[in-house]
């Protein structure tokens, strides 16, 4: 038998794949013109009582094709997106030979990391992009059996005091350390300072500061530094007349690996006050807790659970700290008036001013994605402003007056219709959403809540290789599951690649998805997608790129390195049990806990990390109940990718946000899972889950109460 991981590619047909569908591309998508394409339809998706069909797909490559010593063709994989030749940006973490070597970005935060009563630490500042991060270095001659560590800082604006606390105390207050450090200027007036040879900034502005540690915590006597110690520190950036009304800015507070180099994801235990308190000394985190291998973030103190998706990688190389926060600018402007959705204080974004529609769903990427959460689902009545309505004509093609999107909204004129839930229809103690169009019901839809955005780029970072292996197309081992992997066009190379993003693994790269949704949900063109969604009958279609690509490089680097909180309660006797019936019971068998990222991939942060997203990014067949009436790409209406479970648990505080008057806020949790938001509880969304999901549904259905609530309460720790 031939391997399940190839594709076949033919100059005369577009073959059919299993079950009926085809290697197609999405219906949003268009290859580059130099590609010869056989054109296709979209799949018919399901209906009610039926599964539907695959669809002919969209477009294929042609390529050349020979023989094998059977006088079969020639079988070619996926191209992968990177390789042995792919340019590196420089690891985060060198052996100098004489020492280890870390660097890290920071960013300003207004408070400390354990100060609740502010809820003042995760968020973001005024102005945060201009001239508000700092890049760390760690020169660690302890590990190569040297005493010292030369600690060294780069700013984008000059600092009035320079500051480096190490070793926390915690003694009066949760802003305490034991050392305070004042950072020397190592170099005269502002320049383009490197790191080891690596440049931080082409800005131009930087300014250095340094200094040499040689002690460890001093409780009453200084402590020589050795071999696993682990300093938390935080370096302020007290910035000197820089624009904007905050002046001193705090650092992130950090855990660093004496001896052996890097940051950990850091909890806080006990002091030797009070060793029970909860809050007041860092230590490591167990690595079993690091679902996002070293971008993992440490626990959070500062009661902002509606903030707990919106940080920076704990493994943030320097070079990203500033295209992080310019990415996040453009993430939370307005692309028809420019504004920013947060303080008043952030001046509008000229550049991307009138850049939305003529048409879009809304104007902004946290308009939908509202701080990098899960949309909520809306009550009936209410307008579906943060939800995308996949459309098609009855072949599954794009409607020819609409296009593939349903854009309500329009910079001048009408767009193109509002959608609301009419209704739910409830059976059985499952509902289903009822949806009702001011313009008239297109012929196929598929409604989606947006997902939420942390651990893209490390979802991007998994080797092909990898989910190929985990195909079954035909159920070969008889498990009842039989995954199949997505294969799509790079609308930049014509390449076939694998399909990894979107509800149906519709895109295949970090960047293919944010142009795409740049495109059909925004209306903003890019050099990648220059052509507007339209309909083959609707005018007023003028394409062209309207975002620069550097904003744009900007936005991906930062979706691709928002950090992935920690699993918690790692020694909950229930959630321990919990994780082991959901492997018993078949659940792992697709939510696929742990993967290796490649080692080629070009950002540092995301290359070689251990990480555990609870997926094989594979589509499953769910059955004709889960069924939507569209299919997209080579998937069927009934066919899902399945969903990464990592920040599953708190999920729901950050779509539905906090509540209350400052210094008593509490979550209110907005908790809504599926494409379309059906299952308002994790146990329901396990109901639904038919087709290949139907066995661990049973099973999980048969478990006890209380090894059912197991299951829950670990799901609930990602």
């Amino acid at each position: 038998m031939r391997s399940a991981w190839m594709v076949l590619i033919s100059m005369a047909c577009v073959p059919a794949g299993p079950k009926g569908a085809d290697s197609g591309l999405s219906a949003t998508t268009a290859p580059p013109a130099s590609v010869p394409t056989v054109p296709g339809t979209g799949g018919t998706g399901g209906t009610s009582g039926s599964a539907g069909t695959g669809g002919t797909g969209g477009t294929t490559p042609s390529g050349s094709t020979g023989t094998d010593d059977t006088g079969e063709p020639v079988l070619v994989d996926v191209v992968p997106l990177y390789d042995g030749s792919t340019p590196l940006e420089p690891e985060t973490v060198i052996d100098r030979g004489d020492a280890i070597v870390t660097r890290v970005g920071d960013r300003g935060r207004d408070r400390h990391a354990r100060e609740d009563e502010f809820q003042s630490y995760d968020h973001y500042l005024p102005q945060y992009w201009e001239y508000r991060t700092a890049s760390l270095r760690f020169v660690d001659y302890v590990a190569k059996g040297g005493s010292t560590i030369e600690v060294s800082m780069v700013s984008e604006w000059r600092l009035s005091i320079p500051e480096f606390r190490a070793w926390y105390l915690g003694l009066g207050t949760v802003a305490t350390y034991s050392g305070n450090y004042a950072l020397s200027a190592s170099e005269e007036g502002p320049g383009t300072f490197d790191i080891d040879h690596v440049k931080v900034s082409d800005s131009g502005v930087q300014y250095k500061y340094s200094f040499v540690l040689d002690t460890a915590f001093d409780f009453g006597a200084p402590i020589p530094l050795a071999i696993g110690q682990t300093m938390e520190f935080e370096a302020s950036q007290f910035l000197a007349g820089a624009p904007g009304s905050r002046q001193n800015y705090y650092g992130t507070t950090g855990l660093y690996a004496v001896g052996a180099g890097g940051l950990l994801p850091w909890r806080a235990v006990g002091d030797f006050y009070d060793p029970s308190s909860e809050r007041e000394n860092s230590h490591p985190i167990d690595e079993a807790g690091w679902l996002g291998g070293r971008t993992t973030l440490p626990y959070q103190y500062s009661d902002e659970p509606d903030n707990h998706f919106m940080q920076m990688a704990t493994n943030l190389s320097p070079l990203s700290a500033q295209p992080f926060v310019r990415g996040r600018r453009v993430h939370h402007t307005d692309m028809v008036n420019g504004s920013h959705d947060e303080s008043p204080e952030n001046p509008i974004f000229s550049e991307l001013a009138g850049l939305a529609g003529p048409r879009y769903v809304h104007a902004s990427c946290d308009g939908c994605h509202h701080r990098n959460g899960r949309a909520p689902v809306a009550e009936v009545g209410e307008l579906l402003d943060a939800w995308v309505f996949k459309i098609g004509a009855a072949d599954g093609s794009p409607d020819p007056e609409w296009g593939a999107v349903l854009q309500p909204l329009a910079t001048s004129g009408v767009g193109e219709g509002d959608v609301v839930i009419e209704r739910w229809d409830e059976a059985d103690g499952l509902r289903t959403p009822v949806f009702s169009f001011s313009e008239g019901r297109p012929e196929r839809v598929s409604g989606r809540l947006a997902p939420q955005l942390v651990g893209m780029g490390l979802l991007e970072a998994i080797p092909e290789a990898t989910v190929l292996s985990w195909e079954d197309p035909a159920d070969a081992d008889g498990d009842g599951i039989s995954g199949r992997a997505s294969r799509v066009m790079d609308p930049e190379t014509g390449e076939l690649r694998l399909g990894r993003f979107g509800y149906k693994a519709g895109t295949s790269s970090l960047r293919h998805q944010v142009v795409s949704a740049l495109n059909t949900d925004m209306g903003v063109m890019t050099s990648v997608l220059p052509d507007p969604d339209c309909g083959a009958l609707q005018a007023d279609c003028d394409g062209g790129a309207e975002l620069s690509d550097s904003h744009l490089d900007d936005l991906v680097r930062y979706v691709a390195l928002l950090g992935v909180r920690a699993r918690r309660d790692l020694d909950d006797a229930e959630a321990l049990e919990g994780e082991a019936i959901f492997d018993d019971i078949g659940c792992a068998s697709c939510h696929v806990p742990t993967v290796t990222t490649t080692p080629h991939h070009p950002l540092a942060e995301l290359r070689g990390q251990t990480i555990h997203p609870y997926t094989d990014l594979l589509l499953h067949d769910l059955g004709p109940e889960l069924a939507d009436d569209l299919g997209e790409g080579d998937a069927s209406g009934a066919e899902w990718r399945t969903a990464p479970l990592w920040g599953i648990g708190l999920g729901p505080c950050v779509t539905g946000g906090v509540v209350g008057p400052f210094q008593s806020q509490v979550c209110e949790p907005h908790a809504s899972y599926l494409h379309d938001g059906r299952a308002r509880t994790l146990t329901e969304a396990i109901r639904w889950h038919g087709g290949e999901g139907a066995g661990s549904r049973e099973a999980f259905l048969d478990l006890s109460e209380g090894d059912q609530a197991a299951v829950l309460r670990f799901l609930g720790t990602l």
